[in-house]
């Protein structure tokens, strides 16, 4: 298994872990660091493995960090007056 897809394991395992501990802000401290290191991540999984396995891989992400997106596309659709 190449060492993208092992850290992008990880990345979801620590998500995961983060995400049952009790948080007082509501875990967007935990979702803005995930973020941050899942871009770049998200990045050599697909340089690596290819668009197919780096797509997989964005939506294990989004299935994991979906309120920030939805946050997201709240936002931008107040913006675009829609």
């Amino acid at each position: 298994m190449p060492l993208s897809l092992i850290l992008a394991c990880v990345w979801a395992l620590i998500a995961n872990v983060l995400a049952m501990l009790p948080s007082r802000d509501r875990h967007w401290r935990s979702a803005t660091i995930l973020i941050c290191i899942g871009i770049p991540l998200l990045g050599y999984v697909t340089y690596e493995n290819g668009p197919w396995i780096g797509l997989l891989v964005m939506a294990a992400g989004m299935s994991v960090l979906r309120w920030p997106l939805i946050h997201l596309g709240r936002y931008l659709r107040s913006r675009a007056g829609l």
